[in-house]
């Protein structure tokens, strides 16, 4: 007997009203038992990727938008699907998948339908398959019904054949009633969009599971448990989506809406989104922790690799710069990408840093590197190695900072330095401990790491540390003493001829402005009085700001006295009295480390008269205190805390008849001891790799355990 419109209508909805009353009555748990009790898989394996490709394109062409497409356009829609790659794997489920469309027809068809059972009965019609087959089976079925029902329905108009199915299945006039039916198609279209995003979130799952086989850890045993359950509620959604569908045949003109329906419908898409939710949630959880396991199996092999012998560095430099490319490197000199095999057998000096490297560092840099490259010998390579926060996104901004960086240099660096792998950040800062503030490891021509920073030994020899390695660091500062020369070197060559011709020397530094006029103008007279040709230059702070930038302009002025006029020089005399600190440390890798030690096996900081030195004065620049060096020649010096010495200066008739007998420079320095009082305050504020200072650090001043804090600083003076 044929149904009639209002029939038809109560079939469907009462339908949906049985489904809300199995939901609510049905025990979770006896469900869950009968669900898994119909999985028998047979061992089959299928590739469902292509045929769920197929599924979507059927589903994206039946949707209702389409049917207002004209038909002169239909022959220019994307062919979204290569159907050759599932032709072979349709011919063997073409009839599994007609056997479970004609399943659907007919168990949709008749009144009081039970969703829950013939969701079972597809279920065990199914059994022998994976659950990510079960599902797109269960698809691919629907999607075939669903094809046809819309291939007709936008063909009846134009096609003869399409238009007599038409007829026949009694269709109403979708393009004419498109407003009466919009409710019903919309809320299929969310729930068929929930059932895509619910099944490839099974599939991926099922991907992972392949690919990571006997995986025990937590978020991959959650999601299996729950899979079931999202397969079981995705072909539930695939049975009442058929429903609608077929409550349409016999409608013809006479439809009658209900947003009853809709909202049914409504509840399941909400219902399959909470299931794509939380699927989503633990695949990204195994994602992470497939990530982490991946990345740690990455860092173990790059450290297994740098302790293994090589007879060559290439395997080491591929692991560093990303293995798939064989071209990863620009030549600085010649603009072209080359391959790492140019760097075999060589000294290659890796510059490790970040995007913010500053102008004065990276000018200075060069012009060594230049200095020491400017024949046809190349006696190492550099290669920078760019090393980036990794939760900051990589975008326009900093590609652009980095192709400016990059064309300024002349050696190697990363064509895509994006292209570094997370094992290698990691292994940079945790094995080289880089924290922001440049370096340059050493490899020697084995791949071996020779010299954990070499950017100090440069700072301070520059090419006469070749080949950089510790070995050679060691040497130099066996072979050094605490003299000028050392502490200017070549930054200023006027001061280096100074020495040669036998003048007094005087560098200062502070910002106090008050104490720099009294200091300048007692120094000038003392000197007159006792007769010594002097020469003072103000060396200014460590990272100058406005301050020292006013200083400097009221010294020229005011003509007090010599100072530097290039804030590069100012910048590189600093970071060599830091590297020479840091160099030390890193010679030693102890604190503050001279070789020797006292009976209780502390080490203290006159054990190294040189540590000693380099700790006072940038203790007193760490402290904000004015300060002075005062040599004649080279080593004979002596240095002292601005306020002190001024005090000390100020009583220059009382010492000034020592000068003849024991010379200027010993008389000030016999002078100053009285001034050394138990009464201090010293601060050592060490920036960049610090922290890999131990506990203990001596005070250069009392010679006793300074107190460790921790300084957060932001200067914008």
């Amino acid at each position: 007997m044929a149904l009639t419109p209002a029939t038809r209508h109560k079939m469907t909805s009462g339908l949906m009203r049985g489904e809300r009353h199995s939901l609510s009555s049905s025990d979770d748990s006896i469900v869950m038992k009968q669900i898994t009790g119909t999985h028998l898989p047979d061992g089959r394996d299928i590739d469902v990727k292509p045929l769920l490709r197929v599924v979507e394109d059927i589903l994206h062409r039946a949707t209702p938008t389409v049917i207002v497409t004209p038909p002169t356009h239909m022959e220019h829609l994307e062919d979204r699907v290569n159907q050759g790659e599932a032709i072979g794997m349709l011919e063997a489920l073409a009839y599994t998948i007609h056997k479970i469309s004609c399943e659907i027809t007919c168990k949709c068809s008749g009144s009081g339908s039970d969703a829950h059972a013939t969701t079972m009965v597809l279920l065990n019609q199914l059994s022998c398959y994976d659950w990510d087959a079960k599902v797109v089976l269960a698809m691919a079925a629907f999607a075939v019904s669903y094809g046809e029902f819309w291939l007709t329905a936008q063909l009846h108009t134009i096609n003869p054949l399409a238009k007599s199915v038409a007829l026949l299945k009694q269709l109403p006039d979708i393009i004419e009633h498109t407003e009466i039916l919009k409710p019903r198609f919309d809320a299929v279209n969310h729930l068929i969009k929930a059932m895509l995003d619910v099944t490839r979130c099974v599939i991926e799952f099922k991907q992972l599971s392949d690919e990571f086989p006997g995986t025990d850890w937590q978020e991959m045993s959650t999601a299996q448990a729950y899979i079931p359950t999202a397969v079981y509620w995705t072909i539930r959604s695939i049975v009442a989506c058929a429903s609608q569908i077929i409550g349409l045949i016999g409608l013809g003109h006479e439809y009658i809406s209900s947003t009853t329906e809709a909202w049914e419908l409504s509840s399941l898409s909400h219902k399959l989104n909470n299931i794509h939710g939380h699927l989503t949630k633990e695949l990204d959880q195994c994602r992470r922790h497939i990530e982490e396991k991946q990345h740690l199996e990455a860092f173990q092999a790059l450290v297994r690799l740098f302790d293994t012998i090589h007879i060559d560095n290439i395997k080491i430099l591929r692991a560093l710069f990303y293995s798939k490319d064989e071209h990863p490197l620009m030549d600085g000199s010649t603009k072209k990408r080359v391959s790492v095999e140019v760097l075999r057998r060589k000294i290659v000096m890796l510059f490790v840093s970040d995007l913010d490297i500053s102008n004065e560092e990276l000018f200075v840099l060069i012009q060594i590197y230049n200095d020491t490259h400017g024949g046809n010998e190349r006696r190492y390579e550099v290669v920078w190695l760019p090393i980036m926060d990794r939760h900051q996104p990589w975008g326009p901004a900093k590609e652009e900072r980095y192709n400016r960086l990059a064309s300024n240099m002349p050696w190697h660096y990363m064509h895509n330095p994006t292209m570094i792998d997370h094992a290698v950040v990691r292994y940079v800062r945790q094995a080289w401990h880089f924290d922001k503030k440049p370096m340059l490891v050493v490899l020697d021509p084995q791949g071996k790491m020779v010299c954990p920073n070499a950017l100090h030994m440069m700072w301070i020899w520059g090419s006469l540390a070749f080949p950089f390695t510790s070995a050679r660091e060691e040497a130099l500062w066996k072979d050094e003493t605490w003299r000028l020369e050392l502490l200017v070197d070549e930054i200023d060559p006027l001061i280096l001829s100074a020495i040669r011709d036998g003048r007094f020397v005087c560098l200062y530094g502070g910002e106090d402005m008050e104490w720099i006029r009294r200091f300048t103008s007692i120094m000038r007279r003392i000197a007159q009085e006792a007769g010594i040709p002097l020469d003072m230059v103000y060396v200014g702070k460590s990272n100058p700001k406005e301050k020292v930038r006013k200083a400097m302009t009221t010294i020229s002025s005011e003509k007090l006295s010599g100072y530097w006029q290039d804030a590069t020089m100012v910048w590189f005399f600093w970071v060599r009295l830091e590297s020479m600190l840091h160099s030390k440390m890193q010679l030693h890798d102890k604190p503050l480390t001279p070789i020797s030690h006292n009976d209780d096996g502390t080490v203290t900081v006159e054990d190294d008269p040189i540590l000693n030195e380099i700790m006072s004065l940038l203790s007193f620049d760490s402290g904000g205190h004015p300060w002075a060096v005062i040599s004649h020649g080279s080593l004979n010096m002596v240095r002292s805390d601005g306020r002190k010495l001024l005090e000390c200066l100020g009583q220059f008739d009382t010492w000034k008849d020592s000068i003849e007998t024991e010379g200027f420079v010993p008389a000030l320095r016999r002078a100053l001891e009285p001034y050394h009082t138990h009464e201090h305050c010293t601060r050592l504020i060490l920036p960049g790799d610090a922290g890999r200072i131990k506990e203990r650090v001596i005070c250069a001043e009392c010679k006793k355990p300074m107190e460790r804090f921790v300084l957060y600083q932001c200067c914008n003076d």
